[in-house]
C-alpha cells in the first residue's frame, strides 16, 4: 500500500523532524534529544519518512545524518495553490472595502 505525503505528513511527530531537518543534516541522536522521545520511536517515524522520500540517510561511520528532501513537498504546494488564490482574493476584496470606508476621526484631547 502506497502511503500519500499528506498520510505521512498527518502525523505531528514526522512534521517536528521535518521542521528540525530544515536547518540542516541532524543524527538521530541530536532528534531524539530534541524532540524527547525514544530513539526507537524517532528511527520508526524516520523510516516512514525515508519510504515516502521526503528525507535521506547519510551513513558517516557508526552515525546516520538524516537530510531533508523538498521534492516530495512540491503536491502539498500544488494542493495549496487554490487557496492561496482564494485568501488572495478575499483580502484584496477586503483591502478595497476598507480603502473606500472614511477614515476615523482623531478623538479630540481636552485640556
Amino acid at each position: 500500500m502506497a502511503t500519500t505525503t499528506f498520510e505521512v505528513l498527518a502525523e505531528p511527530r514526522r512534521r517536528e523532524i521535518l521542521d528540525l531537518l530544515r536547518d540542516g543534516e541532524r543524527v538521530v541522536g541530536d532528534l531524539v534529544e530534541r524532540l524527547e522521545l525514544t530513539q526507537p520511536a524517532v528511527s520508526k517515524h524516520l523510516r516512514i519518512l525515508r519510504e515516502a522520500g521526503l528525507v535521506d540517510v547519510r551513513h558517516d561511520a557508526q552515525r546516520r545524518w538524516y537530510r531533508l528532501r523538498p521534492e516530495p513537498l512540491l503536491e502539498i504546494e500544488a494542493w495549496l495553490a487554490p487557496y492561496r488564490r482564494f485568501w488572495a482574493e478575499r483580502l484584496d476584496a477586503l483591502e478595497r472595502h476598507l480603502d473606500t470606508m472614511p477614515d476615523e476621526p482623531e478623538p479630540r484631547s481636552d485640556p
